[in-house]
C-alpha cells in the first residue's frame, strides 16, 4: 500500500485512505457492540440476583408461632437452609454483575475514548500530508503551463524576426533596420523568459518528486503503521475482555459449588422417621386408652352404668333422653382443642394433659430465665452502689435505690407467676398415669414468705403416684434465687447466703470460663475480693458484668473479685456456655 507511486495511482491510494478511515470506525464501533453486549448481560445478572432474593425471602417462615413449630421437622430445617443457601447464591451472581462493571465494562469505556482520539489524531495527520502533495502538484503543473506558454512564445517571436530580415521589398532603408532591429530583441526576451521558465519548472519537477517520495515511502506508511497497530491493540483489548468475561464466571464457581453442596447436605439431613416420632410428641394427648364397654341387658331392669375406667371426663349416662354418653376419642369438643400459642385460658386447661404440661414446662422456662435476668441486673446494681458508697466522686449511691426496689418488685411478681404455673404443673402430673420426663427442670424459686399455694404445690408434688418427679437445679441458681425483697448493698456479692446454707451445705463450684493475668497488684482488702500479685495467673468463673469487676479463682478454696482494669483476660470459646445456669 505504502510503495505505490503516485501518477496516475493517487485516486486508489486516496481511496485506500479512505478505506482504511471505514474500516477503523467499523472497528469502534464492533467494540462498543462487545461493550453494550456486557453491560445487558451484567443487568440481567443483577435482575437475577434480585428474582432470587425476593424468592428466598418470599418463602421464608414468618415470625409467628406456626416457626417454633415448623423448626421441629428436619425436612423444614432443610428447607430453610436451602432458602439460606439460596440467597448466598444470588449474591453471587451479584458479584459477577459488579465484576463485568468493573472489570470490562468501565475499561472499555475508558479505551474507548482513548482510541477514538488517537484515531482521529492518525487521520489528521493523514489528510495533512495529503493536503500537502496535493499543493506541490498544483505548484507543479502551474510551472509546467507557464514554460508551456513561454516557449510558444519564444517560436512565434523568433519566427516574426526572421521573416522581417527577409523582406527585400522594403525601400526604405532606415525603416528596415529599425523593424528588423526590434524583432531581434523581441525574440531574444521571448527565448530568455522560456529558459527562466524551464528552470523553474525543472526546480518544482526535483522538488515534487522528492515530497512525493518521502510521501508514499515514509509519511503514508507510518501513518498506516500506527493505524494498523492502533487496530491490532484494539483487536488484543476485545480478547482480554471475552477471556475476563469467562474469568468473571469462573472465580465464582468454588463458592457457587459450596452454595450446592450445603443445599445438598441440607436435603441429605432430612429424617423421615424422626420426624414422623416429631408428630407424635407434639400431638400426644397424655389420655389413657378408655376400659371395656359393658353389656346392658335391656331385658331386665337395670341401670345403665358407665365405664369407670374411661379417661372421658363426659362420659356419664343421662337419666333420660335418648343421647348416650361418648368415650374421649370421639367427643366434639365445641372449642376445637387449640395448640396455638397464645390461645385458650391461662392455665392452659383447654389442651389435653400431656400438651398442656408441656406448655406450663416451657411458660416455667421462660420465667426462670426472665427472674436470672433481673438478678444480674440486681447483683450489677449492687457492686455500683457499692462503687458510688467508696467513691462518691463517681456517682450518688441513693440513684440506684429506685431501681433496686423496681427490679426486687419485679423479681416477686416472676416469683408469684413461677408458683402458680408449679401448681398448675403439679396438678396436671398428678393425674397423668406415666411422665416420660423425669429429669426435667423445675426451677422452683422459694422467698422467705413462702404463700399457702407453694406449700400445696410442694404437697401435690410429694403425693405423685409414682414418685418421678425431680428437682435438680444449679447450686449457682438456687444462691442466686434466694431474695431478699429489701437487698442490703454489699460491694461484692457472695457466693451464698445465709438463709440459704440452713437448706444446702453443699455448693457446686462454678466452671472455668477462662484465664487471666494480673497487670497491677490489688490487696482486696474488702469482703468478697481476693488479692492478686502481679504477674499472677489466675481462672475466670464469672465474667465483667458492666459493674468493673470479674470473679476469679486461684485454688479450690480460694475465690473472689478483682478490678477487670487490674486484670488481661483470656476467655475460653465457650465460654458463654459454661455460663449458662441449669
Amino acid at each position: 500500500m505504502g510503495e505505490e507511486r503516485m501518477g496516475d495511482c493517487w485516486s486508489s491510494t486516496k481511496d485506500q485512505f479512505d478505506n482504511l478511515e471505514k474500516h477503523t470506525q467499523w472497528g469502534i464501533e464492533y467494540l462498543e457492540k462487545y461493550s453494550k453486549f456486557v453491560k445487558e448481560r451484567s443487568e440481567i445478572e443483577t435482575s437475577y440476583a434480585k428474582q432470587i432474593r425476593n424468592l428466598s425471602k418470599k418463602y421464608q417462615p414468618k415470625k409467628n408461632s406456626r416457626e417454633e413449630e415448623e423448626s421441629k421437622y428436619t425436612f423444614c430445617r432443610a428447607f430453610l437452609t436451602t432458602l439460606n443457601e439460596l440467597n448466598d447464591y444470588a449474591g453471587q451472581h451479584e458479584v459477577i454483575a459488579e465484576n463485568l462493571t468493573s472489570q470490562i465494562i468501565s475499561e472499555l469505556s475508558r479505551y474507548l475514548q482513548e482510541l477514538k482520539s488517537e484515531r482521529k489524531s492518525h487521520f489528521h495527520d493523514g489528510r495533512k500530508a495529503q493536503q500537502h502533495i496535493e499543493s506541490l502538484w498544483k505548484q507543479l503543473e502551474s510551472s509546467k503551463r507557464r514554460f508551456e506558454r513561454d516557449c510558444k512564445e519564444a517560436d512565434r517571436a523568433q519566427q516574426y524576426f526572421e521573416k522581417m530580415d527577409a523582406d527585400i521589398n522594403v525601400t526604405k532603408a532606415d525603416v528596415e533596420k529599425r523593424s528588423s532591429h526590434k524583432a531581434r530583441q523581441q525574440a531574444q526576451m521571448r527565448h530568455q523568459m522560456a529558459a527562466d521558465s524551464k528552470s523553474d519548472y525543472s526546480a518544482y519537477l526535483q522538488k515534487f518528486n522528492q515530497e512525493q517520495n518521502e510521501h508514499y515511502f515514509t509519511v503514508i506508511p507510518n501513518i498506516f503503521q500506527k493505524l494498523q497497530d492502533m487496530e491490532e491493540k484494539r483487536i488484543e483489548r476485545i480478547g482480554v475482555c471475552m477471556q475476563t468475561f469467562a474469568d468473571v464466571d469462573r472465580q465464582v464457581l468454588p463458592i457457587v459449588g459450596k452454595c450446592l453442596d450445603g443445599m445438598t447436605k441440607a436435603a441429605e439431613s432430612i429424617e423421615p422417621k424422626t420426624d414422623s416420632k416429631q408428630v407424635v410428641e407434639s400431638y400426644k394427648s397424655g389420655f389413657e386408652p378408655p376400659g371395656d364397654v359393658e353389656f346392658e341387658d335391656y331385658g331386665q331392669a337395670m341401670k345403665r352404668t358407665a365405664s369407670e375406667t374411661s379417661l372421658s371426663r363426659e362420659t356419664k349416662e343421662k337419666p333420660t333422653g335418648k343421647s348416650k354418653g361418648k368415650l374421649w376419642p370421639f367427643i366434639k369438643n365445641k372449642n376445637k382443642l387449640s395448640l396455638k400459642l397464645g390461645s385458650g385460658p391461662e392455665d392452659f386447661s383447654h389442651l389435653p394433659p400431656e400438651q398442656r404440661r408441656k406448655k406450663l414446662q416451657g411458660k416455667l422456662d421462660d420465667l426462670n430465665k426472665d427472674i436470672q435476668k433481673e438478678m444480674d441486673q440486681r447483683d450489677a446494681l449492687t457492686k455500683m452502689k457499692d462503687v458510688y458508697v467508696k467513691n462518691p466522686q463517681m456517682g450518688d449511691p441513693a440513684s440506684v435505690d429506685p431501681r433496686l426496689s423496681e427490679i426486687g418488685q419485679n423479681i416477686e411478681k416472676l416469683q408469684s407467676e413461677v408458683q402458680k404455673f408449679e401448681g398448675w404443673l403439679a396438678e396436671v402430673e398428678e393425674r397423668m398415669p406415666s411422665k416420660s420426663d423425669t429429669h426435667r427442670r423445675s426451677g422452683l424459686y422459694e422467698t422467705q414468705n413462702n404463700t399457702a399455694v407453694s406449700n400445696n404445690c410442694a404437697q401435690d408434688r410429694e403425693s405423685s403416684p409414682d414418685g418421678s418427679y425431680t428437682e435438680e437445679q444449679n447450686s449457682e441458681t438456687q444462691v442466686k434465687a434466694n431474695i431478699n425483697p429489701n437487698p442490703n448493698p454489699n460491694p461484692v456479692p457472695t457466693s451464698s447466703t445465709p438463709e440459704f446454707d440452713d437448706e444446702f451445705d453443699d455448693e457446686e463450684t462454678l466452671p472455668t470460663i477462662g484465664t487471666c493475668k494480673a497487670l497491677y497488684p490489688f490487696e482486696g482488702h474488702n469482703e468478697g475480693t481476693i488479692a492478686v500479685a502481679e504477674g499472677e495467673l489466675l481462672y475466670v468463673i464469672e465474667e465483667d458484668k458492666g459493674d468493673g469487676w470479674t470473679r476469679v479463682r486461684r485454688n479450690e478454696d480460694e475465690e473472689g473479685y478483682v478490678p477487670t482494669s487490674y486484670v488481661e483476660v483470656f476467655l475460653e470459646t465457650n465460654a458463654k456456655g459454661a455460663m449458662t445456669y441449669i
